[in-house]
């Protein structure tokens, strides 16, 4: 299809479905456990195209895309997604913009942006505007509900398969955290990049201390040390920290003003950015306020979703190989790719994200 035959295609009512798929053991963090993970994906037409774009969430995000945000989008130019954006930033005024409605947003934005490339028929990396042509992953799991073997074999897995870093959950239990990290160094061996996670489970201080003891192991990354809510607690971390150790948070961002005002307090040395989140579009504007202050972005969890975005980004630090997210797009999803030699690549021979919902195998799951 050429670009002047779909000048004025309209998109179509957006379909969405909602998934839950059981971990393959119990998981938690600093802060949370859990056993199930929510797929919401969101299928939105337009001449004989359909984008897919989807978030991990709650089901009731499902529902409010539905109820809310399908009519919203319905009948947009297919060729303007950030119009589509701003209609959805208006229709949600009164519901507040944090979380579930910033997550349907988010969903419904990415299958926007697909099925622009799909009527295109570009990769949506190069209708973005790549400047590199993959992204370097890092492992992350690691959670503090698995034994220390379970731990060390995940870790040590990703390092022999080339993944440069790894990165491991701390906080449940702050005094075998130092026990912990250890073994992680201990498996991974010496070359291969460490990184922590605490979730916001520790105190100002208690952060401090952990990071003097990290640095043993040569933690190279301490995320969300403290909550990401505390910037003056995050700022006095990041001054504090020993060398080589980055600070960084970002996950949480919902829209361009909670970035901003994280990079004002100068809170982090590596901004998070999550697309499932803030969208591909909020994502974008994380990249573009980053590059303006020789800042540092990284891509938080949902692999597949964000290959593309990442492409386009100056002065990545890389991209979250999560293992639940990993193992859901893997089992869910025709097109997802796994790395090579430690490197994301998309298959640019593939229109839009790449991405087909395998839906026999997702039909199980739903809800």
């Amino acid at each position: 299809m050429s670009v002047s035959s779909v000048t004025a295609v309209t998109v179509g009512k957006p379909q969405v479905s909602a998934f839950s798929i059981p971990t393959d053991s119990p998981e938690s963090d600093g802060t949370l456990r859990w056993d199930k993970t929510v797929l919401v994906v969101v299928e939105a037409p337009a001449a004989d195209r359909v984008g897919l774009g989807y978030t991990y969430a709650d089901a009731a995000t499902a529902k409010f895309i539905a109820d809310s945000l399908a009519a919203v989008v319905t009948g947009q130019d297919a060729m303007n997604v950030p119009a589509a954006w701003a209609a959805m930033a208006r229709e949600i005024r009164n519901h507040g913009r944090p979380g579930i409605v910033s997550m349907a947003m988010a969903a419904v934005d990415a299958a926007l942006w697909d099925l622009k490339a799909r009527l295109l028929e570009l990769p949506l990396a190069r209708l973005l505007g790549m400047v590199q042509d993959g992204v370097q992953a890092y492992g992350s799991g690691g959670f503090t509900s698995y034994s220390d073997r379970q731990l060390a074999d995940q870790l040590a897995g990703w390092a022999d398969a080339g993944l440069r870093s790894v990165k491991m959950k701390v906080g449940r239990e702050p005094a075998r955290d130092h026990h912990r990290v250890a073994l992680a160094r201990q498996a991974i061996g010496p070359k291969v990049g460490l990184m922590v996670d605490a979730n916001g489970a520790y105190s100002r201080k208690q952060a401090l201390a952990m990071a003097e003891l990290f640095i043993a192991a040569e933690v190279s990354w301490f995320e969300e040390p403290v909550s990401s809510d505390d910037l003056a607690g995050l700022h006095l971390i990041r001054n504090r920290a020993p060398a080589g150790m980055d600070i960084a948070a970002g996950e949480y961002g919902y829209q361009p003003l909670y970035f901003r005002r994280m990079l004002e307090a100068q809170a982090v040395d590596v901004l998070q950015a999550d697309a499932s989140r803030c969208g591909i579009d909020g994502f974008l504007a994380a990249a573009t306020m980053c590059r303006a202050r020789s800042m540092p972005l990284s891509c938080h969890c949902a692999p597949a979703l964000h290959l593309h975005p990442a492409t386009t980004v100056e002065g990545l630090h890389g991209l979250e190989y999560f293992h639940d997210h990993v193992r859901i797009e893997q089992m869910l999803f025709d097109g997802a790719v796994k790395p090579q030699a430690g490197v994301l690549k998309p298959d640019l021979s593939r229109a839009g994200n790449g991405l087909e919902l395998r839906r026999a195998d997702a039909q199980r799951f739903a809800l």
